[in-house]
């Protein structure tokens, strides 16, 4: 069944963002995943703590490829590299 992984996120260094974006694009990609959703946050409808700026909802076919993808060896080398770039929270829901 279908899983998605969110990502709520605050760019820290733009430069590294751009250099980051492809590469993780590519990681996702060759994982199954594609990119359903990312940018700015439009409108906060509920909730007492304020999401960071930008969105996105990432979609892989199974919640075993979402989890495979995330402690992927395309995608480890990469997530130092976004916590430099981002301050960010991510989490997968399962659509089963």
């Amino acid at each position: 069944m279908t899983a998605y992984v969110h990502v709520n996120l605050r760019i820290k260094d733009q430069a590294r963002q751009a250099a980051l974006a492809p590469r993780f694009k590519a990681a996702l990609e060759a994982a199954g995943g594609r990119i359903v959703h990312f940018g700015p946050v439009a409108e906060v409808l509920e909730g007492e703590v304020p999401p960071l700026p930008i969105a996105g909802i990432f979609e892989f076919p199974t919640l075993a490829a979402a989890s495979a993808f995330y402690h992927s060896a395309e995608y480890g080398p990469l997530k130092a590299e976004r916590e430099l770039a981002q301050e960010a929270r991510m989490f997968i829901v399962d659509a089963g």
